[in-house]
């Protein structure tokens, strides 16, 4: 049966569907009709082998209480080892409905209230919720940026602030969100050496493991049997295949004691099983879905090949480095000294866009915005377009003045 799915110039529109991207603008204090490149999902259709798994799922017209059998943790482990060397074991998988639900419980079964917890900003802002809202003290050791636009880890000051904060657990990002980068081997292990030296739990949060362009991901507990005893490696087959909405996350936990720990948390939450469709479409999407993924990927490659080579070189002020790494672009608007308001109101009321501002990632994602690239060409084309149209407006006023 042939993938139907492979379109991804089509326009799909998500509106009047309760979408988070597109139907909340007023409720999250933004007018009404943005295009909107925000949150992290794709506006493509799903691959018609996920549909047909859910339809079967629907048609059958139960939806108990659902456990998977092994074909599910086969699927699972089919596509780890073969897209990513990783090779886990059955008794290590902990489903949860997200990723950083489980982060939040890695937070709560290897931190006590009070406790250092260590992040490395500008990073996907749920980190830092959910450190503080658990009442953990927050330490980040925040990327280093070179001329070029490019993150690096600044080691010495990621080894003193844990040190310095008798730091308990790190949440590690990886690839980054949003700067994009795919950590080499080399840069995993010292990371995780240094957390090794000092006792700190690392959590990996890998969800965007799938989207690389240039470099190789490393599954950070394959680079030593000591690394996978200190590890929670957290994966999720909702970025890869557009399935968030269905709440299915893989959590591979190999040391029992932390995975004792973790359960308990889990457990305490009141939660139990999974989403029944959810469960369904992971694993036809683990199953059948690598055709559509190589093309979804393909067609994101050519997207961030356009906006990179677009914001470089047409949009005054802005540039950004080319992704290693997931479907979202960092773009600095630093060059235009604009405050963070100025342009959270250039973005929004001049260039009718819904982007993520730089901010909430952290102090040092001040003066940038990331966008999503996950949708249609023309759809992209047309954001990039009204956001350079808004700055050389805006240029033109500020030279007059």
């Amino acid at each position: 049966m042939p993938e139907l799915n492979l379109n991804f110039d089509a326009m799909v529109d998500r509106r009047g569907t309760d979408c988070l991207k597109f139907d909340h603008a007023k409720r999250r204090g933004k007018p009404e009709g943005l295009l909107s490149f925000w949150v992290a999902d794709m506006d493509f259709k799903i691959s018609s082998y996920i549909q047909d798994a859910i339809r079967e799922t629907v048609e059958r017209g139960i939806y108990g209480y659902t456990e998977p059998t092994e074909r599910y943790f086969e699927a699972v482990f089919n596509w780890m080892k073969a897209r990513h060397g990783f090779e886990p074991r059955e008794e290590t998988l902990v489903k949860t409905p997200g990723v950083v639900f489980a982060l939040a419980h890695c937070v709560r079964a290897f931190t006590r209230p009070g406790d250092a917890v260590l992040i490395q900003q500008p990073v996907y802002y749920p980190f830092s919720e959910v450190v503080l809202d658990n009442g953990r003290r927050l330490v980040s050791s925040d990327l280093a940026r070179d001329e070029n636009g490019v993150y690096h880890i600044d080691f010495d000051d990621f080894e003193r602030k844990i040190v310095d904060n008798n730091v308990k657990l790190f949440l590690l990002c990886s690839p980054h969100n949003p700067v994009g980068r795919v950590w080499t081997r080399e840069e995993l292990t010292r990371l995780g050496d240094v957390c090794l030296s000092h006792g700190v739990v690392v959590a990996s949060d890998e969800i965007h493991e799938d989207f690389v362009f240039s470099g190789k991901h490393t599954v950070m507990e394959t680079i030593s049997s000591e690394l996978a005893a200190n590890t929670i490696t957290c994966t999720s087959a909702s970025k890869t295949f557009n399935i968030a909405g269905l709440q299915t996350s893989n959590i591979f936990i190999s040391n029992p004691r932390f995975r004792d720990a973790f359960c308990h948390e889990v457990a305490a939450s009141g939660f139990s099983q999974l989403n029944t469709v959810g469960l369904a479409a992971t694993r036809a999407a683990y199953e059948h879905g690598g055709e559509w993924y190589e093309a979804a990927l393909q067609y994101i490659k050519e997207n961030l090949d356009y906006a990179v080579n677009y914001v470089n070189s047409e949009i005054p002020y802005a540039s950004t480095a080319r992704n290693e790494g997931t479907y979202l672009l960092w773009v600095s608007l630093r060059d235009s000294g604009w405050s963070d308001e100025e342009l959270e109101r250039l973005v929004v009321e001049d260039a009718k866009l819904w982007l993520d501002g730089g901010r909430m990632f952290g102090e040092s994602g001040r003066g940038f915005q990331r966008i999503n690239l996950a949708c249609s060409r023309a759809y992209l084309a047309l954001g990039l377009k009204r956001l350079r149209e808004a700055i050389v407006d805006a240029s033109v006023i500020k030279n007059r003045v």
